[in-house]
């Protein structure tokens, strides 16, 4: 059974920092890019960053461009994503996706691209 399970979400001021975690089990890791998106009330899914766990490539949407790291530790089957500076603008829900179409990464703000999807976890930062 494939899973996508986020944790690490949760309240912060803004100005500071969290750390996403997507534990990724049921499929082979390595032949797979996660994906971060976010959903804040009222607006639609926004794609927020991937990495390729085949080779490390990683991409960012520009409002988070030196603010977010995303990073992958393929011996865990996990992709983290570490939030710096945060605002409140910030405030969503985050889902972590994976998706098998690597030739196709160029498009990875779709989320139609994604295969699985996890639940979500909250992130709320107050201003």
């Amino acid at each position: 059974e494939v899973q996508l399970v986020e944790s690490g979400g949760g309240l912060v001021q803004a100005g500071g920092s969290l750390r996403l975690s997507c534990a990724a089990s049921g499929f082979t890791f390595d032949d797979y890019a996660i994906g971060w998106f976010r959903q804040a009330p009222g607006k639609e899914r926004e794609g927020v960053s991937c990495i390729s766990s085949s080779d490390g490539s990683t991409y960012y949407v520009d409002s988070v461009k030196g603010r977010f790291i995303i990073s992958s530790d393929n011996a865990k089957n996990t992709v983290y994503l570490q939030m710096n500076s945060l605002k409140p603008e910030d405030t969503a829900v985050y889902y972590c996706a994976a998706t098998s179409n690597l030739l196709l990464l160029r498009l990875w703000v779709f989320s139609s691209l994604y295969d699985y999807w996890g639940q979500g976890t909250q992130v709320t930062v107050s201003s």
